[in-house]
């Protein structure tokens, strides 16, 4: 953007990074204009340091752009002959570097790589068979894809209505023997359930028929420690550094939903 403004002055305003990001960059991406973080192809979504470079393919067809007429067909023909060959490499590539994960009921899935989906299949692979055996896994938020799995038939059944704009949490776990839906919020990114997190989640589930059990997850106790003042009440914190163990944050009931409709 600073480099637009400079060359052909074009001046965005600062959040329109985000619209040229989906509606530019991931279309050119798309037809391997560019490539997304050549440096390290695995980094976090919301990483800062994303970025993007001409590929040297479609570089070579630039560079003769108001060239002689026949050498710039001739380049570009050659590219577009090529092209769904890069495609597919660059598809592979990327899906070699996903996160491969096994879900409660033993089928497989994949995350992409890096950022707080290091940690959701923590949640996943060692929170859930420790605390909710043989629970359902209705949502997974993958940090690439909002809906990466979603059981929205089977959470209609238990009255709940997902706002596609309300910001969901990371997993949501339906233990049916208990009658408890489990909302499970990856810290290390967003941070923990607090007290505003807490009432979104609550708004957003108003109309479930299953009690709500809100917990925090972290990476590490280091990484909780930071928010140790932070977390609601009457809400559990569990640290995948010590996956056998969690921390009650206060109330009448341990590991439980409770009644607020009193």
């Amino acid at each position: 953007m600073d480099w637009v403004r400079d060359e052909y002055e074009k001046v965005y305003a600062a959040n329109s990074r985000e619209a040229i990001r989906r509606f530019t960059l991931q279309q050119f991406a798309g037809a391997h204009l560019v490539v997304q973080n050549p440096d390290q192809p695995g980094r976090p979504t919301n990483s800062p340091k994303w970025n993007y470079q001409v590929t040297t393919e479609a570089l070579s067809v630039i560079q003769r752009y108001g060239s002689l007429e026949f050498e710039f067909t001739r380049t570009l023909s050659e590219y577009l002959d090529i092209l769904p060959g890069l495609k597919s490499q660059y598809a592979a590539a990327r899906e070699m570097l996903r996160i491969p994960l096994t879900l409660p009921d033993g089928s497989e899935f994949t995350l992409s790589p890096g950022g707080q989906n290091v940690l959701i299949k923590q949640m996943v692979e060692q929170f859930c068979p420790r605390f909710t055996p043989g629970a359902e896994l209705l949502y997974i938020g993958d940090a690439d894809e909002k809906w990466a799995l979603f059981e929205r038939d089977r959470l209609d059944e238990l009255g709940v209505v997902v706002d596609s704009h309300g910001k969901m949490p990371d997993l949501v776990v339906y233990m049916a023997d208990r009658n408890w839906l489990v909302l499970l919020e990856a810290a290390s990114s967003h941070g923990p359930v607090d007290s505003k997190r807490h009432h979104e989640l609550s708004s957003l589930f108003v109309g479930s028929a299953a009690g709500l059990v809100y917990i925090s997850c972290f990476p590490n106790r280091a990484e909780f420690r930071k928010y140790v003042d932070k977390i609601a009440w009457e809400s559990e914190v569990w640290c995948a550094d010590h996956p056998t163990h969690m921390i009650h944050y206060n109330g009448e009931r341990f590991l439980g939903p409770y009644d607020y409709s009193s």
